[in-house]
């Protein structure tokens, strides 16, 4: 009898849908119940300073969770040799709003919460701001002990391939649909100039300009990005939507529109394309997929690459140094 009602404990447990590979909501329920509300007023009262806080704090959990696994590895400043300092980090930011909240949360929970789950949280937090999908974090995730710049060698690039960008994402546990919809992230914030100078002037094979540019969009590019010209001016990744979380997007890489060259790389592939193409059928308000729910399912996923749990790894007591 015993057996059978620890059985339907469990499978109640599994069923709530809580248990996220080692990872759970609600992981700091008991040791520090305001952790989240921490980290998402921190956040909050950060984007009302900053506007573009919203699209640095997404981009900092993907960085961090492409070399070493998610686990604040990104976050360590020890030098010159540290891994924020990689090439393919360029630009990476939001490390000072991690910081505020690790401050509030040791003086709340001390030596509680790591730095790897407040960069989680923040994240979504974020694209709450710019009106995307709400959605639980698994945490539990605990901080890593490396920091090396030369891990960062293989982060994807913007003028990868489609067959890099799959098998770079294919490493790290990412399908051709996770992918699309991480991609897709780049639907708020902007890129530099300095991203935009190959695939404007220099485009492999034979010089000149990208032919998935449409001839429509491609003099906007280069008013805004001339030749020789200031390689710090910013530009959205989004056009016409670089505020808001949602799929426009997608529908600006099918268009040539595409600002990033690894956007517009998704639509060259059979698999990748359907996957854009998926969610601007007729019926798709109806039957078809759901791009919001779509890319929660993948960013939960991304935020479980290589986590450190349990006795792995430490909770660092500044994200900015080892203990």
């Amino acid at each position: 009898m015993k057996t059978m009602g620890f059985v339907f404990l469990l499978l109640a447990f599994f069923a709530i849908g809580v248990v996220q590979g080692q990872l759970r909501v609600g992981f700091y329920s008991n040791t520090c119940p305001d952790a989240e509300s921490i980290v998402s007023s921190v956040v909050r009262n950060a984007a009302q300073s900053i506007s573009n806080i919203p699209p640095v704090l997404l981009r900092l959990h993907f960085h961090d969770c492409f070399v070493e696994g998610c686990d604040g590895s990104i976050l360590i400043e020890n030098g010159p040799k540290a891994e924020r300092h990689a090439f393919g980090h360029q630009g990476v930011g939001g490390f000072e709003v991690i910081e505020q909240a690790k401050a509030q949360l040791e003086a709340t929970c001390p030596g509680v919460v790591s730095c790897a789950d407040i960069v989680a949280l923040a994240a979504r937090d974020a694209i709450a701001l710019a009106n995307g999908p709400s959605y639980e974090v698994p945490t539990g995730r605990r901080d890593g002990r490396v920091s090396d710049v030369s891990l960062a060698a293989k982060m994807p690039d913007v003028s990868d391939s489609i067959q890099q960008l799959k098998a770079k994402f294919l490493q790290k546990g990412l399908s051709e649909k996770d992918l699309v919809l991480l991609s897709a992230a780049h639907t708020i914030g902007t890129t530099a100039c300095f991203f935009m100078t190959k695939r404007l002037y220099k485009f492999s094979p034979a010089g000149g300009s990208d032919p998935a540019i449409s001839p429509d969009f491609l003099p906007q590019l280069q008013s805004i990005c001339p030749q020789n010209g200031d390689v710090n001016v910013r530009l959205p990744m989004d056009r016409g939507s670089e505020r808001t979380f949602d799929k426009q997007i997608l529908d600006n890489i099918r268009n040539g529109f595409a600002v990033l060259e690894s956007d517009a790389r998704l639509y060259d592939d059979e698999t990748t394309r359907m996957v854009v193409d998926s969610y601007f059928g007729i019926l798709t308000p109806i039957f078809g997929p759901s791009f919001e729910s779509d890319f929660v399912d993948s960013i939960v996923k991304m935020g479980q690459i290589g986590v450190k749990t349990g006795s792995k790894g430490e909770i660092r007591r500044v994200c900015t140094a080892f203990n």
